[in-house]
Formats: C-alpha cells, sequence, structure tokens
C-alpha cells in the first residue's frame, strides 16, 4: 500500500526534475552562443582606428604611421601593433569581419560588430583624473564617453528598441582591456604608488557599472580583460631603473609593479565573480591577460620568440622614456626597428606584436586564460577548430 506522503513525494521530485531541467537549458543557452556581432570598448589594446578619426590630422597617433600595421595590413590602421590584435582573432575565430571603428568611420558596415576602443582612454572620467593631477592623457575618451557614444548611436546601429536588444544580446561585448592608462598615467607623472592603488577600487566599479548597465539593455556575454604585467614593461624598466637587485624578478621584472598588476586583477576578478551571482543567466568571462603575458616573457623560446637579453626589448623603440615614443608629436617616421616582429613579444613598449596577440587570443579562446572558461561546443566544427595551427607554440595545453 502506498504511503500517504507518497503523492506529495513524487510531486517534490517531479519539481527538482524540472528545474534541473529547465536550468540546465539556461547554462546551455547561456554559455554556448553563436555570437553575430561584436561590441568592443577599451583602450589601445582593441583601437582598430578609433584615435586616428579623433585625431587632428597634424596631430595624428603613432599607429597612424608606418611601421605600425607593417605586417598583416601592409600599411597603418590605426592599430598600436605590426598586425592584428587580440580583437581581430576573436572575429577570425567567431568568424566574422574585423571590427570597424566608429569614430570617424565613413561608410563602414556595424551589422557584425562595432568598436568604441580608443587609444589612450581611461576607465575613469578625464575630469576626476584631473583634478588629482593626473593630467597626460591623450583623449577624454573614458569608458563613460564610450558607453554614451554607444546608446546614442543605437537608432542607426539597429533600428528598434526590439530589434537593438536582440544585437546586444547576441553580441560578445567586449569590456577593454580598460583600466590600465588610469594606472599609466600617474606611474609617468611619477606619482606615489599609494596614490595609484587608491585607483583600482574606483576602476574596477567603473567597469563593473557599465557592464551593469549593457546588461540592463539586453547583455549576455562579457569578455573583460585584467590588466599587463606593468613591471615587465620597458618603460618602467627604464623609469623605475635601480641598482637593488632585489627589486627584479628572475626574469628581470619589477616585482612591485608587477604585483600592482596583479593586485588588480584580483580585485577586478572578484568583481566579476559578484556580478555573475548577481546575473546568474549571464556569462561574465575574466580574461587574463596578465598571466598569459607573463608566460611569454618568462619562457619565450618555448613560444617561438628570442629568449635574450630577458626581459627581450621591444621590436621598436628610441632607447628613451615614454613621452619620447609617444609625445603629441607622434611623428615616428624614423623609429627604429627589428627586422622580424615574429621573433618579439613587445613591439613599441606599450603594445604587444602580432605574434604575441595571437598567442594571447588563443590562450582566451581555446586556453586556460579564460576564467570561467569558453563553451563551444555549440558552434560549427568549422568555427572551433579555426585559428592557429601552430600547435608548436600554442597556450592551450602548456
Amino acid at each position: 500500500m502506498a504511503s500517504p506522503d507518497f503523492p506529495h513525494l513524487m510531486k517534490k521530485l517531479l519539481s527538482f526534475f524540472l528545474s534541473t531541467l529547465l536550468l540546465t537549458i539556461v547554462n546551455s543557452e547561456t554559455h554556448c552562443r553563436n555570437f553575430k556581432s561584436i561590441i568592443s570598448f577599451g583602450d589601445s589594446t582593441a583601437d582598430t582606428g578609433n584615435l586616428i578619426g579623433l585625431s587632428d590630422p597634424d596631430a595624428l597617433p603613432a599607429a597612424a604611421f608606418p611601421p605600425y600595421g607593417e605586417t598583416f595590413f601592409h600599411h597603418p590602421t590605426g592599430r598600436f601593433s605590426n598586425g592584428r590584435l587580440i580583437i581581430d582573432f576573436i572575429a577570425e575565430f567567431l568568424g566574422l569581419p574585423f571590427v570597424a571603428p566608429f569614430y570617424g568611420s565613413q561608410n563602414a558596415s556595424f551589422e557584425k560588430g562595432v568598436n568604441f576602443a580608443v587609444g589612450g582612454a581611461t576607465a575613469l572620467e578625464h575630469s576626476f583624473l584631473v583634478d588629482r593631477g593626473i593630467n597626460l592623457a591623450f583623449t577624454n575618451v573614458s569608458l563613460g564617453v564610450q558607453l554614451q557614444s554607444f546608446k546614442d548611436a543605437l537608432p542607426s546601429l539597429c533600428g528598434s528598441p526590439s530589434d537593438c536588444r536582440d544585437m546586444i544580446e547576441n553580441a560578445l561585448i567586449l569590456m577593454g582591456e580598460i583600466g590600465g592608462n588610469d594606472y599609466n598615467y600617474p606611474l609617468f607623472l611619477g606619482k606615489p604608488i599609494q596614490q595609484i592603488r587608491e585607483l583600482v577600487p574606483l576602476v574596477v566599479t567603473t567597469i563593473s557599472s557599465a557592464i551593469t548597465e549593457l546588461i540592463s539593455m539586453g547583455g549576455k556575454t562579457f569578455l573583460v580583460p585584467g590588466q599587463f604585467p606593468l613591471g615587465c614593461s620597458t618603460t618602467y624598466l627604464q623609469s623605475y631603473k635601480t641598482s637593488n637587485t632585489e627589486e627584479y624578478d628572475s626574469t628581470g621584472c619589477l616585482k612591485w609593479l608587477n604585483e600592482f598588476g596583479k593586485n588588480q586583477g584580483d580585485q577586478l576578478l572578484v568583481e566579476l565573480n559578484r556580478l555573475q551571482k548577481l546575473y546568474p543567466h549571464v556569462n561574465i568571462i575574466y580574461a587574463d591577460y596578465y598571466n598569459i603575458l607573463l608566460r611569454l616573457i618568462q619562457e619565450p623560446a618555448k613560444y617561438g620568440f628570442l629568449s635574450r637579453p630577458s626581459p627581450l626589448p621591444p621590436c621598436c623603440g628610441t632607447g628613451g622614456s615614454y613621452s619620447s615614443i609617444f609625445g603629441r608629436a607622434f611623428g615616428l617616421k624614423g623609429l627604429k626597428c627589428c627586422n622580424d616582429p615574429s621573433k618579439y613579444v613587445d613591439w613599441d613598449s606599450a603594445h604587444m606584436t602580432e605574434a604575441a596577440y595571437r598567442l594571447m587570443a588563443e590562450g582566451v579562446l581555446k586556453g586556460p586564460y579564460a576564467i570561467p572558461p569558453f563553451d563551444w561546443s555549440c558552434l560549427n566544427p568549422e568555427i572551433k577548430n579555426s585559428g592557429s595551427s601552430d600547435t608548436e607554440h600554442s597556450l592551450m595545453y602548456s
């Protein structure tokens, strides 16, 4: 004879089964998406031509002149590298065209993506930094300005509110890298490190607020990069050179600056985890640029780069300060560069080579440097297997 509690027990089991099934379906939809476009915000790490579009023709940025763009495009495109950036490799992987810059574009198609990233951009507002004595920015286009430009452009990008929500929902939203210049500018000015540390939670909150606003507009998938290991930058190795060997790690990088970068990434990851719990139907992925790049710097030969001296100097540079390379004149026609950029990680003391960016993109898309990892199970096998076939130098399983 059945227990009187049996029907109640069956109802609970059925309810549990249905809720588990629903959760599985939701997670499947959230974590694996066939992205129809890329929407990008950030700085020179992702700028595909916006700073040129915003600049005075008589004061164009470095990326408007050779040798920038020489490797892949064979002419300058506004990208701060010799070739493609991480955003370009992501687009190629997804079978999408390169993402067109929004500012100054003429007759560009934004159907498959739009890029608001601007070289020199900060996360915090320009006026906020100026009030704190940090007045070195090459542009006043902060993350907030980029986001407002996106909102203002929506009617022309996608038409009706329902169409716009659908576009945003089916896009991979690249949120950065952004925030690095909020630290670079005060570091260039020699501000105390404690003052710079105080900016970290403000930058993290600004990034978090932008993500939250985009979620309210329909955003479903965000890729949010951390910072580079600043202590390995040639710029800072020159600026903060010291005879105290204890300040350097075994690679020759400044330990205190790398610790700062790692701490910033840790704070950002904590905030992204908080957002993920608040919005369980949204996929927020942290791109660990810090550890990817550090790996390339620590073991360059393993990935096809020159290994001496350590850390390897940039392919291009004047041997001077940051301002001598990226000053307002920006006339870098005499910039001396290496013969083979593919053997270098660092391009110009502030940006990486195409070869390094390719490996970094692969490490995020297919390897262990995305937290949580991307789920590509629903993609066409041709797309999943796209990208570099150079398994000898792959970061995927290293």
